[in-house]
């Protein structure tokens, strides 16, 4: 577990008790925790020109700086201040339209979208780097979230003023101490997360290792990645879905976890914590495990849904004609698929009630040992009754020895 510090984190970062009582692959109840909403935009919102104040944090130093004096306390301080500010301005320079570094081979991974506070959504994201290439296991990792939509103007500072530091839709930064790397070969994943309201981002990404403080010793290795996201709208009255998450593994979260254990580990749901394929090409041997959250279902008088969801493979076929009647489109011919899932008054748990926040979820968990090898694509199909609406989602993938 990467040991962390943090600065200026004045919300609440993950699903915090967003779940309760939920089963995997199966029917369960999930609730919405409406005072633990993480507060978008208010995290660093305490800001120096060129960098991050880490004023309100001075017990996270002193407890580091415990048995040290006034002066010790001080250089460390601002030692850490100059690690704070070098880190932002890497980000700096790359919106700039500077050349960004990449000692250690930044690469974005993926990221998903769940519902959030009011009119926010949910991203957790996963980032990669070669461990190979860190030289120890103590980096500053500082995230900044940018909308692409035009800003409004601000007002006109008064006279003599600095000049105020830009407003991000999202930010933060925290010093990791001792990086778990990955296997020889493997990647070592680094997973974060932030909400925002629905639009156009670019997401920037920064990892620095700290300045040396040896005489003629080179600069401190650093990488920076940009990525663009379009992060969806859930809070609509239409029928919509959260990300389909394909796992590579589903475990158990047996113990409550602090906000640190949160934030650094985004995609813990409750008691379930899913680790997401890092592509989707498997073999027979393995198991195609899917997660996903309903959003927007109508309800009937006891506010309960009527919701059917249907999962259907198709394997590539060239030549092939689409067949009335059958999901798989033409290029492609019909598999397999598993029974449906009815989620409704008779399968649901007695006390889920859509009124009271609670959420749907579906999911499989589909051995692949029977699948001949090819290119397929799973069409998971969501069927509102009550609403006679239905949406599809697609998972493209591939099966190997």
């Amino acid at each position: 577990m990467p040991q962390t510090e943090w600065f200026d984190l004045r919300g609440r970062r993950a699903y915090h008790e967003l779940f309760i009582t939920p089963k995997y692959g199966g029917v369960g109840l999930l609730m919405v925790s409406s005072n633990r909403w993480f507060a978008v935009g208010t995290a660093l919102s305490v800001l120096c020109s060129g960098g991050l104040l880490a004023q309100g944090r001075q017990g996270q130093t002193q407890g580091q700086a415990q048995g040290q004096d006034a002066r010790a306390q001080a250089a460390a301080a601002a030692a850490r201040q100059a690690e704070i500010q070098g880190t932002v301005k890497l980000v700096d320079d790359l919106a700039a339209g500077q050349t960004a570094p990449n000692d250690f081979a930044l690469a974005w991974m993926r990221e998903d979208y769940l519902k959030s506070g009011p009119n926010a959504q949910y991203v957790p994201f996963v980032v990669t780097v070669d461990g190979s290439k860190l030289t120890s296991g103590s980096v500053a990792l500082y995230w900044r979230v940018v909308s692409k939509a035009p800003a409004p103007a601000a007002p006109p500072a008064p006279a003599g003023a600095p000049a105020a530091r830009p407003r991000y839709a999202y930010e933060d930064i925290n010093f990791v101490t001792q990086l778990v790397v990955g296997a020889a070969g493997t990647p070592t994943r680094i997973a974060r997360s932030f909400s925002v309201p629905a639009g156009v981002y670019d997401v920037f990404v920064a990892l620095k290792e700290p300045i040396s403080a040896q005489k003629g010793a080179p600069p401190p290795k650093a990488a920076v990645v940009k990525h663009t996201i379009t992060v969806p709208d859930f809070w609509t009255s239409d029928l919509t879905t959260s990300s389909v998450i394909v796992a590579e593994r589903v475990d158990p979260v047996t113990a409550p976890l602090s906000q640190q254990q949160m934030a650094e580990r985004p995609y813990a749901l409750g008691p379930i914590e899913i680790v997401p394929v890092a592509d989707t090409k498997f073999t027979k041997k393995s198991e195609l495990s899917l997660f996903m959250l309903i959003y927007n279902a109508k309800s009937d008088a006891a506010n309960k849904p009527d919701v059917m969801v249907e999962y259907s493979f198709c394997q590539a076929a060239p030549g092939t004609e689409a067949k009335e009647g059958e999901p798989c489109k033409a290029g492609e011919k019909f598999f397999n698929k598993t029974n449906p899932q009815n989620l409704n008054a008779q399968s649901l748990p007695a006390e889920f009630n859509l009124a009271a926040g609670h959420q749907l979820q579906t999911g499989q968990a589909v051995p692949l040992a029977s699948f001949p090898e090819g290119a397929y694509r799973l069409e998971v199909k969501v069927t509102d009754k009550l609403a006679s609406k239905s949406l599809t989602r697609d998972i493209n993938f591939t099966v190997a020895p």
